[in-house]
């Protein structure tokens, strides 16, 4: 081993390890294993049941070993005689390739053979609730225009101070932490980096605002669209491609008006040409559609795309380009998979570099209120259901991400949509019991 983990923890203190996973439906799971048998763990992987989890294995498989990345070592800073290791599935002596973090790690892979290394960050938004889920955990917080309430997020300061404060200890580099558009909602902002690091941190701040909330008790969501009035929760992620030593941005051309090279235009183009069936990935839950397809808001806007366009400093957009060098995704929401957020969008971009993908020219207008004025503009899929259909056909994804995880991906999606359709709602019963 490269790292000596029993070593690590009797200098940090570390009397056991979290060893963790993320299965397709980004449920987080772990084995929590003592000191002594780290060393074992190294060599031979925390075992797991498959079948047990979202991964599309029956219970005649064989067992599935997490073998964790020493590299992504964090202690636990509520909790420091923890530490927590992300975990790379293997079986049979070869990784799982339906697996979120070995996909991504693959796509790395495809990358680094072409000297190109992604940097990115997100913007992880959340909703402080009761512990029930029913209602905001501060029922002070009613303004029409919340954003940036310095009052409101005065009252869930020692919260919020208390998730900066580990982010601090582990190392993020956050820079800002604020209300957000919805009443009971916030963001953490921290430093952009190399994307699996970038996703094993996202990972990783989840499982955190939710246990620091519990603590408080409150509860943390990420769901994308817990109350039909307010914001939903977004997750943008801002993308830029560097050269293979991480020193000079390939997404940088000062000369051009956006600030963006040809490279950039390349993998916005790929991007945009499979924006509509990244959306499964992207906003993988049936309640994801309600924030993409939202109508106003109690602020008065949604802040969620709903056509696949490009744009400058304009958050009416998919795409914006904040500033020169590289550009923000607005798509994806709070319960996208780390790492196959981080996948999906390596994939895509590749496909446009390889075949040199126009984005066309972008739109300067408020889409929200002149979007009508753009029929051409591609609109995004209305339901779950439509999002899988179109990814059912991408031969980008397929190709890029591999058909094992293609095929698991949709299939238990579907058996997720079919467990959403059989549902008898309160809505139909009102509308319907006397038609």
């Amino acid at each position: 081993m490269a790292t000596d983990l029993e070593k690590v923890a009797k200098e940090k203190g570390i009397e056991y390890f979290l060893i963790a996973f993320i299965d397709l439906f980004g449920v987080l799971r772990s084995k929590l294993v003592p000191t002594r048998a780290i060393g074992q763990m190294m060599r031979d992987g925390a075992g797991f049941a498959g079948f047990a989890t979202w991964l599309d294995m029956t219970p005649a498989y064989p067992d599935t070993f997490g073998v964790p990345d020493p590299d992504s070592l964090m202690q636990i800073p509520w909790q420091p005689e923890l530490g927590w290791l992300a975990a790379d599935l293997w079986m049979d002596g070869k990784p799982v390739s339906a697996s979120p973090r070995v996909a991504l790690k693959r796509q790395l892979e495809r990358a680094e053979k072409k000297g190109l290394y992604m940097k990115t960050g997100v913007e992880c938004e959340y909703f402080l609730i009761n512990q029930d889920g029913t209602a905001l955990s501060d029922h002070a917080d009613t303004q029409e225009k919340p954003c940036y309430d310095q009052q409101a997020l005065m009252r869930r300061y020692p919260v919020i101070k208390e998730i900066c404060d580990s982010m601090l200890a582990l190392g993020y580099e956050p820079y800002q932490n604020d209300h957000e558009d919805g009443n009971g909602q916030f963001e953490m902002n921290w430093n952009y980096d190399d994307a699996l690091k970038t996703a094993d941190r996202h990972v990783f701040f989840k499982f955190m605002a939710r246990a620091i909330a519990e603590k408080h008790g409150y509860r943390a969501t990420f769901m994308p669209k817990p109350f039909a009035h307010l914001t939903g929760n977004g997750c943008h992620a801002h993308v830029s491609i560097w050269d293979k030593a991480g020193k000079k941005n390939q997404f940088l051309d000062k000369k051009d008006a956006l600030g963006l090279s040809k490279l950039a235009y390349d993998f916005l183009g790929g991007v945009i040409h499979s924006a509509e069936q990244l959306c499964a990935i992207f906003n993988p839950t049936v309640n994801s559609y309600k924030r993409i397809n939202a109508p106003r808001t109690l602020s008065g806007a949604t802040w969620s795309p709903n056509t696949v366009t490009y744009s400058g400093n304009n958050r009416t957009h998919m795409i914006r380009v904040p500033d020169a060098g590289r550009f923000e995704l607005r798509l994806m929401d709070g319960s996208v998979n780390p790492y196959l957020l981080q996948a999906g969008l390596l994939a895509a971009g590749l496909d446009g570099i390889e075949n040199k993908r126009d984005p066309g020219e972008p739109l300067h207008i408020n889409m929200y209120e002149e979007g009508h004025t753009v029929p051409a503009a591609k609109r995004l899929p209305s339901s779950l259901l439509d999002a899988l259909r179109l990814l059912e056909t991408s031969t980008v994804l397929r190709e890029g991400l591999g058909g094992d995880l293609i095929d698991a991906y949709i299939k238990l999606k579907m058996q997720d949509w079919r467990s959403y359709t059989a549902h008898l709602s309160q809505w139909e019963r009102e509308h319907t019991l006397d038609c």
